[in-house]
């Protein structure tokens, strides 16, 4: 990559990274203090700082899941898999986002169900099978959001450094520590995380519109049909091996459906095993989080579709035109395993311009997701580790100290765990693929513990033991067996992976049943209760207890059992659609894209391409976009943003001023279901 200048100096990274950081900590914390004074929000209560008061609204919740799937890592993965494979890989990648936040979504109103008081998945395990399955899943949890973490960080910053120049080191250290995620996450917490996610969105959706739209309307391409014949010319050079007539137009590929697999098993437990995930659903009012997540979990999709597909196709036409910046010469396998495709092909397009809203989107997509991992994180650190073996009677000071702590570290760990896989040679790439051998085994009896009474406890604290010796040792045996190695090419490799992440999902399964229906027993959910809010110092969040009965009223507990039956058919159906109909559908069709065109000869001529629905595809991936940035951007004004906003403006105050906190949790219900379910959830608090 020495021979490519950057578009940018130096200058421009570092204050985009430093610079817009310190602007956004800013922005935030005087955000924080307007709803302080507007609605009573305590960021210093532990029950604000780590679940927002389980207050959030349907749009505030929607952005949040878009956000946390507008990785830097799916930006450029799902450009330069598109690239490599074809257009059947943004399907796949999307897919994946969307079948497993629409899954999610059930479990958020089970988890609601059975444990409101709840404010990590580690206090669900402890309540239930005690300190060693505690202790278990606290590794498990922490080395998924420690991977999941690196594999962002370190793509985003090999991109910085590809636009600035600057050094891909001094990038993964000021990406997540960095004046503004570091001051925004301390003192605002996860309210905090769940506003900036909504104005990363904004921002990220407004400028990922217009580099699509730019990149077909681009003198070099011009039209969808020129990126068409484009595509198609450079197929007959340099066909792709194991697609359907070695073409990038097709669903018929060999690779992409691996990695689709492996993409969508691998997401499952990235979101299953994310404390982060579980806990904006607990954050989440109750009339919100079903269909928050499942609008979020839809307009997820979009995003690798319509990014990946238009940015990889592009890679591919405009990679021998002197427009690219690395022409003459093709791109590397370095190169584009490091995920440069995207941007190379936005400078092609749009020069400086472009490049500077790029750099923009990987801050905003990189900071989004750094906010939440080191909330996630502190959580664990706080909650699952000080909490229950430093001081088993914390109170709600100490926590929120020992979660500041917990931010402050991980920043620290993280960025220097993605240096030394870049010093050590491994990239984003490597780890989108190995991640799921490693965070897989804990899916199953992660689900189990919240939706089975028979597991029992010896059952959750083998079974991910053995699922994990088993998939690693796969994954490692199989590289050797096809590359006669072990190395990061071969253990990076497509198959390896596939094979270990497949062992490492499914053998836990059978091992929890067996063991489980050995000596069976019948967990009493009833002991979730045990679980408690975090009482502050002025008493604001009371104590689990005499409040239960009157938390669960008959409305309540008849509304959570139709969103959850609700949720379960919406998760199912995105599975078959998006996993089962679409993709392995158009797979087994043997098919080329092609284009319409009114030349009536050269349509019979080639009567055997009868889809010719490429310009469909692409015009529907646009609007399947928009429809991502109207959920994103402009619902959650509409779904009381507005009039809080207004609130705030004004400086009336909210419904607290009686010293009631609006919140989702037994013990500080001021309200009857009919009318919190009846009334909207607003842009971070309930309506006043």
């Amino acid at each position: 990559m020495a021979d490519v200048t950057p578009p940018l100096p130096q200058s421009a990274g570092y204050g985009v990274i430093v610079g817009l950081g310190a602007v956004f900590a800013l922005g935030m914390i005087w955000v924080t203090h307007l709803m302080k004074k507007a609605f009573d929000e305590d960021n210093k209560a532990t029950e604000t700082f780590m679940v927002a008061n389980r207050s959030v609204g349907t749009g505030l919740t929607a952005a949040a899941v878009i956000s946390s799937w507008l990785y830097s890592t799916a930006l450029l993965g799902a450009t330069l898999l598109t690239y490599k494979y074809g257009l059947a890989l943004g399907v796949w990648w999307g897919a994946s986002a969307s079948i497993v936040i629409c899954l999610l979504s059930y479990i958020s109103i089970e988890a609601k169900r059975k444990s409101p008081n709840a404010h990590t998945l580690l206090e669900l395990v402890k309540t239930r099978y005690g300190t060693t399955a505690h202790i278990l899943w606290v590794v498990l949890c922490l080395l998924n959001n420690t991977l999941v973490f690196s594999a962002m960080l370190l793509g985003a910053a090999t991109a910085v450094a590809s636009l600035t120049g600057m050094s891909v080191i001094a990038s993964t250290y000021l990406l997540p520590i960095k004046l503004g995620v570091a001051i925004y996450t301390y003192f605002g917490g996860l309210r905090a995380t769940f506003l900036t996610d909504y104005v990363h969105t904004f921002i990220v959706m407004i400028i990922l519109v217009w580099l699509t739209i730019k990149i077909i309307v681009v003198k070099e391409i011009g039209s969808i049909g020129a990126l068409y014949d484009a595509v198609i010319a450079a197929d007959k050079i340099n066909p792709v091996e194991g697609n359907y007539k070695g073409s990038h137009l097709t669903m018929r590929s060999d690779e992409s459906l691996f990695f689709g697999i492996l993409h969508v098993i691998s997401n499952i437990g990235a979101v299953i095993m994310d404390t982060g995930f579980w806990q904006k659903g607990f954050s989440a009012d109750v009339a919100a989080a079903v269909p928050g997540y499942v609008l979020g979990g839809v307009a997820s999709f979009s995003v690798p579709w319509a990014v990946g597909t238009i940015g990889g196709l592009a890679a591919i036409a405009l990679e021998q035109t002197p427009a690219f910046p690395i022409y003459p010469r093709t791109m590397t396998a370095e190169e584009i395993s490091s995920g440069l495709v995207l941007p190379y092909v936005v400078r092609a397009v749009s020069g400086k311009a472009g490049a500077a809203a790029l750099l923009v989107t990987i801050f905003m997509a990189c900071t989004s997701i750094a906010s939440a991992q080191m909330i996630a994180t502190s959580s664990i650190i706080s909650f699952d580790i000080y909490g229950t073996y430093i001081n088993k009677t914390p109170n709600d000071k100490q926590l929120i100290r020992w979660s500041h702590i917990g931010v402050v570290t991980t920043l620290i760990f993280i960025s220097t765990l993605a240096t030394a896989f870049h010093l050590g040679g491994v990239d984003m790439s490597w780890l989108l693929y190995v991640i799921g051998n490693m965070i897989n085994p804990g899916v199953f009896p992660t689900l189990f513990t919240l939706l089975w009474r028979g597991q029992t406890r010896l059952a959750a604290i083998i079974s991910p033991i053995v699922g994990m010796i088993c998939g690693i040792s796969v994954w490692l045996s199989t590289a050797w067996y096809y590359y006669g190695e072990v190395s990061i090419a071969s253990t990076g490799a497509t198959k390896p992976n596939l094979f270990g992440c497949l062992v490492a999902f499914f053998v836990p399964l059978p091992v929890t049943l067996l063991i489980s229906l050995a000596q069976p027993q019948s967990f009493d959910w009833s002991h979730f209760n045990q679980i408690k809010s975090i009482k502050t110092e002025h008493g604001r969040a009371a104590q689990l207890g005499t409040d239960q009965a009157e938390w669960f009223t008959p409305e309540r507990i008849q509304y959570m059992k139709r969103m959850s039956r609700w949720a379960a058919f919406w998760a199912i159906f995105t599975i078959v659609g998006q996993a089962l109909l679409w993709p392995l559908a158009m797979y087994g069709a043997k098919m080329v894209f092609s284009k319409p065109i009114s030349n009536a000869s050269w349509i019979i001529a080639n009567m055997e391409e009868k889809n010719k629905f490429f310009t469909a595809w692409i015009v529907f991936a646009y609007i399947f976009l928009w429809f991502t940035l109207i959920v994103g951007n402009f619902y959650p004004l509409f779904d009381g943003g507005f009039k809080s906003i207004w609130i705030v403006i004004k400086g009336k105050r909210g419904v607290n001023e009686s010293n009631q906190p609006v919140t989702g949790s037994p013990g500080s219900e001021s309200s009857t279901e009919e009318q919190r379910v009846q009334s909207k959830v607003h842009l971070g608090t309930s309506e006043p």
